[in-house]
Parts: structure tokens; sequence; C-alpha cells
């Protein structure tokens, strides 16, 4: 038996291999297009499909988090087979998915920790990746806890949006910065702070913010040769596999992956998108 079992939600956006080699379970969200609701499973709609339904949409569709029944049924299969669980979500400020993971909890009394990552999208996977690589491991739950809370410091993540309307339909972004920012064609570099979007660096055009993106990603990094990189893009191969090469190229990290936006987050960021997560070990 497994003592510790790892959970996280769909908007960790974790590569199924990663998912397999750890044996993460995800409780998904729910992605709806007016009276069309689709499980964020990759199943019920793809990352493509949902990319081709989000273009010329005139309203924004809106994600709902897990219910309480979700996470009851999925912790009492998971308890079965594991003596405990930790379960890691995306930040309490952008989603209900902890409030419906505290009802479960609650109604079924057992041993459930619920962690607020204060993240979303891969900075969110990779602590839900080395969770579950120690809990792999053997390693205590206490062990894993304090690991985790050490660990989520060092993440790190700057993105940008093709542009800013999904974010503002989305709200986001305020909408006086949002016309401010058409208006003078601005593209800004964006981060999570504190469990929300926050403003990092502002550039005038695509070209120029992925190229300061990468040099205020040198400014970040210490030793290169400890760094862990992973390169996602909302339905935008061709820039995802360009910031690809070029961070492999001019920052020299140990490890680099490529992964992608989901569709939770590719609500509000939008097709065309780019995001690097990273982190030094």
């Amino acid at each position: 038996m497994n003592k510790v079992a790892i959970v996280t939600d769909s908007t960790g956006d974790i590569p199924q291999d990663l998912i397999e080699k750890y044996n993460i379970n995800i409780v998904p969200l729910y992605v709806n297009f007016g009276d069309e609701s689709f499980t964020d499973n990759g199943v019920d709609i793809t990352t493509k499909e949902f990319y081709e339904k989000l273009k010329d949409i005139k309203v924004l569709p809106k994600s709902s988090q897990p219910t309480p029944a979700d996470f009851i049924a999925a912790y009492n299969d998971i308890l079965k087979v594991s003596d405990s669980i930790i379960s890691i979500h995306i930040s309490k400020k952008m989603s209900g998915t902890i409030a419906s993971a505290e009802i479960a909890k609650k109604e079924l009394g057992k041993d459930i920790t619920i962690i607020d990552s204060e993240l979303v999208h891969m900075p969110l996977g990779a602590l839900v990746v080395r969770a579950a690589e120690l809990a792999s491991q053997g390693k205590s739950k206490e062990e894993i806890l304090a690991h985790i809370e050490e660990f989520k410091n060092k993440i790190k993540i700057l993105f940008i949006p093709r542009n800013l309307k999904h974010l503002i339909m989305g709200g986001r972004i305020g909408r006086a910065k949002g016309l401010i920012a058409s208006l003078l064609e601005i593209n800004p570099i964006l981060t999570v702070h504190q469990g929300e979007v926050s403003q990092y660096k502002t550039t005038r055009r695509w070209s120029q913010a992925k190229t300061e993106l990468i040099e205020s990603m040198k400014t970040m990094v210490e030793k290169p040769e400890n760094l862990t990189v992973f390169v996602s893009d909302s339905d935008a191969k061709e820039s995802g596999d360009e910031m690809f090469e070029r961070i492999k190229a001019e920052v020299h990290p140990k490890e680099i992956y490529r992964s992608y936006i989901g569709s939770i987050v590719g609500t509000h960021l939008g097709p065309g998108g780019v995001a690097v997560t990273f982190y030094e070990d």
C-alpha cells in the first residue's frame, strides 16, 4: 500500500507521462460554453478542440470547480489503496476548488490534508510532481509537507498573453488597464504573486516581450546547472518551440520540458500565449 497519495486538480496542466509515472490523482474542473459543459479531463474536450471553440467567441466560457461529491468519490477510491491524502490545488483566490475539497474532507473525516498552493498551471504542476515523487520514495506525510512548503517558494512563472482580450473579458485585468494597453500596443509580461495574476514588466511588442521574458529569467536564476524549466503555450506551438530553443541555447538549464496550457488557464489567457515556469534545486 502506498502510504501517501497525492491529489490535485486539472489546472496544473501536468503532462500525462508524469501523471502516470508518479500515480498522481486528478480531480478535474469543468469548462462551460453556454449550455455546453465539458469535464476538463482531456476526453470530454481535448485541448485542441477547446482552442478551436475559443476562437471568435463573444462571451468567455466559464470554468467551474469540482463539486464536493466529485472529491468525495475520488477520495473514497484513493483511500481504498492509500493510508492518507495530500490534496494540492489551484489558488483559492482564483477558484472555489479548495472550498469543495474542504467540504469533502469534513464529510469523510479521513486523513486528508488540503493545501492551497497559491499557484496555477505548471507552478502548481511542478509542486504536485515533487510531492508525488517524494511519496513514491516512501517519504512520510510530514516529510512531504515540509519539503513542498519550502519548494513552493522556489517556483517562478513568467507568461505573455498574445493580447489582453480574454484577460479583460474574464476580469483578470482591469478594463481601464486593458484599454490603455491596447491603445499603446503594450504586451505585458505577467506572473503569479500571492495567488493572483500580476504584472511583472511592460513591453511594447510581442517580439520584445519574448526577449524580455528570457532576459528577466536570466536575472532571476543563480545557477542554471540546477535549473528546471517548463515551456508551455496556449495553441501557439511555433512560439512555444521558439522559446524552448532560445532558453535552451541562452540559459542552458539542467532540464527543460515542453508542456501546454489547458482549458481552464487558457480560458483567461486566450490563444497564442506562452508561459515559462522554472525553479532551481
